[in-house]
């Protein structure tokens, strides 16, 4: 029975761990003694590239482009690139149509469909601004945007600076309400993880680095992972600023949401077990607490919810304990609603909040865990398909 009540009791507290206590410990560090690092003036703006990524966009590629050449940076020093990998829908001519209005657009083709990766490697290759910013053709920014981004550069330890990608909220559908109920608290642990040391990965909608700091990537990485792990590891900062603003849709429905996290996660797990190695743990101990406590454990979430599941149902038919039979009696109804919101979802009818939120977060535990799973099966997720509703 010691073990039975260990396994609970440890799987409760990791749960409750990465979602409330490591929060309250980085909120409690940010009273105690500030470490954020404050934005300096700048006498000369660095030069900028944007790099777009964009597979089969034509229908947000004229609003894109829009937005790109209307943000408030000088002209002469922000650069504008599109890499478009091997689309087929027309994107490309958009972009050409683009280019003879405005010289400092350009297009990168892929020949073949090779990955996002693959072309961020060859677009900064190619990038002629010292920070270079990286968006998806969905993600419209704020006119200050990129003043916002570039302004925490004026410091040396910056590294790279994370923006704020909000979910517009015309779509009404559970998953895309879930999805941004879950966001605000990840934007929420960005600005404590930022305060604290660095914010643990950047985001492909919002984010900027230091061009000399970019390392060539492996097909299979996930770039917005990747790049921030490499450069903390040479002794950098990540900010994350919350006035560097892109807006976006949400995943339309619970399904390619999970997909979409599963895919993330698969890569993000790769990532942790390849460059874990470039960190020295007496040096950068602040970052790997953040790493592992918001990631690593997080991605384990399935499992801890399984063992309460298991040891609650083994306690119960071992003893008779009134508080282990309201906790299965709890957890049954939170399972069950669950399911409720899985029937109803697969069936296409409405979902009331009190069975899509279980559900979502069934859903969204199980995508992480089988991302694992799928790595030690040799799956690997280099192309990605849209799970994001298209702006029009």
């Amino acid at each position: 029975m010691a073990i039975l009540y260990g396994l609970f009791w440890v799987s409760v507290f990791l749960l409750v761990y990465n979602y409330v206590l490591y929060p309250l410990i980085l909120y409690a560090y940010q009273l105690l003694k500030r470490n954020r690092v404050q934005p300096t003036a700048q006498e000369d703006l660095p030069a900028v590239t944007l790099i777009i990524s964009a597979f089969n966009e034509a229908a947000v590629m004229d609003k894109k482009l829009q937005n790109a050449v209307e943000l408030d940076y000088p002209a002469e020093k922000l650069e504008i690139l599109v890499v478009s990998d091997a689309s087929t829908d027309g994107t490309d001519k958009i972009v050409q149509r683009w280019m003879e209005r405005d010289p400092r657009i350009q297009l990168l083709r892929m020949p073949e469909r090779r990955g996002k990766t693959a072309g961020l490697n060859l677009a900064v290759d190619r990038a002629s601004g010292d920070i270079v910013i990286f968006s998806d053709a969905n993600a419209m920014y704020e006119k200050n945007a990129i003043h916002e981004l570039v302004r925490f550069f004026a410091d040396d330890r910056v590294g790279y600076v994370v923006g704020k990608a909000v979910y517009l909220e015309e779509d009404t559908s559970p998953a895309s309400f879930s999805e941004n109920v879950y966001w605000k608290y990840e934007l929420w642990i960005k600005k404590l993880e930022s305060d604290f040391h660095s914010v643990v990965g950047g985001d492909g909608a919002i984010y900027a680095i230091r061009r000399h700091l970019f390392d060539r990537l492996h097909a299979d990485d996930i770039n917005d992972f990747v790049n921030p792990l490499q450069i903390v590891a040479k002794g950098y900062r990540g900010v994350f600023n919350p006035h560097a603003v892109c807006y976006e849709y949400a995943a339309s429905d619970f399904l390619k949401e999970y997909w979409r996290k599963r895919r993330i996660v698969n890569r993000s797990w790769r990532a942790f077990k390849k460059y874990l190695k470039l960190f020295d743990v007496r040096k950068q101990w602040k970052f790997l607490f953040l790493l592992f406590s918001h990631k690593v454990i997080r991605w384990f979430n399935w499992v801890f919810l399984l063992t309460i599941y298991v040891t609650t149902i083994a306690i119960n038919l071992l003893s008779d304990s009134l508080f282990f039979r309201v906790v299965l009696i709890l957890e049954i109804l939170f399972v069950l609603f669950s399911l409720i919101g899985y029937y109803l979802d697969r069936k296409g009818k409405p979902i009331p909040i009190l069975f899509y939120l279980p559900y979502y977060y069934h859903l969204i535990n199980l995508a992480a865990f089988l991302g694992i799973v799928d790595d030690f099966r040799g799956k690997k997720y280099v192309k990605w398909d849209h799970v994001r509703v298209n702006q029009g």
